[in-house]
């Protein structure tokens, strides 16, 4: 095990939110962390134009990757106590929110545990502006008074969740959901959702690969989708989606924005 000199000043955590993907979605103060930090590490989605506004840091990943033998959450933990003890300013970079899940809480518990100072830098979360960015509002009078967001890792926390919902009577958003689309449908229509209900699907959202599927969960559970691999996906099901739809088609014909144009919709 390595020594620390307590003579070597401690250094500094942030934990930062990098957003959705476009870096004019990044906060003011996620750009000065990013802009004063030594080393960051980064989550694998987080998008290549907000990494290199760190210039002057070292820059690792430390995201999964499908095919890449992920690096375990205490080795990352690991990793930020070390650095920060060597007197590094170091920000923990994760797309969308550190605390939506990011395991940000984690890290936030191990660094204090260690005596690292951190700090928490709050970003826009996915499953709110990965549905804005495709015209869809979570909320909408007669269409849903609230929404939940999931993740599609666990099952079992979801299924007692769904089961104490009236079916359709919030919007549901799912994180990380992509690969059990299938299983996702089958188990919303087992809870009573009707085969027909919208659902959408956005990838890559804030970026210039950013893709937009709009069908219901029978669809949802049936069909192959032709998905870029390694996407980063929402999954809204409810009547926000057709909201969606009205709005994007109510929307004056203007030139792409800045940020990459309009997401393409099938």
């Amino acid at each position: 095990m390595t020594t620390i000199d307590r003579r070597t000043p401690v250094g500094h955590v942030w934990l930062v939110g990098a957003g959705p993907g476009d870096p004019d979605l990044l906060t003011v103060k996620a750009q000065r962390c990013l802009a004063e930090a030594d080393v960051v590490f980064h989550d694998a989605l987080v998008a290549p134009e907000v990494v290199a506004l760190a210039e002057s840091a070292q820059r690792f990943s430390v995201g999964k990757r499908v095919g890449r033998a992920p690096i375990g959450q205490s080795a990352i933990q690991r990793l930020l106590i070390r650095t920060a003890r060597r007197g590094r300013r170091v920000v923990r970079l994760k797309g969308g929110d550190p605390f939506v899940f990011g395991r940000g809480g984690e890290e936030a518990l191990a660094l204090g545990a260690a005596g690292v100072p951190f700090e928490v830098v709050p970003g826009l979360t996915a499953a709110v502006t990965a549905p804005a960015l495709a015209d869809i509002p979570v909320t909408h009078r007669g269409a849903a008074s609230g929404f939940v967001v999931l993740t599609g890792h666990d099952d079992a926390a979801s299924d007692t969740l769904l089961a104490r919902m009236a079916p359709g009577s919030l919007t549901l958003v799912v994180l990380m959901g992509l690969r059990r689309r299938r299983q996702l449908a089958s188990r919303l229509k087992r809870h009573g959702w009707p085969a027909a209900t919208p659902v959408a699907i956005i990838c890559d959202a804030g970026t210039r690969h950013a893709d937009v599927w709009r069908g219901t969960l029978d669809r949802l559970a049936r069909e192959p989708l032709d998905l870029p691999a390694n996407a980063a996906g929402t999954i809204v099901v409810g009547d926000v989606v057709t909201v969606g739809a009205r709005i994007a088609a109510a929307r004056p014909h203007t030139s792409p924005s800045a940020a990459g144009g309009r997401s393409a919709v099938r």
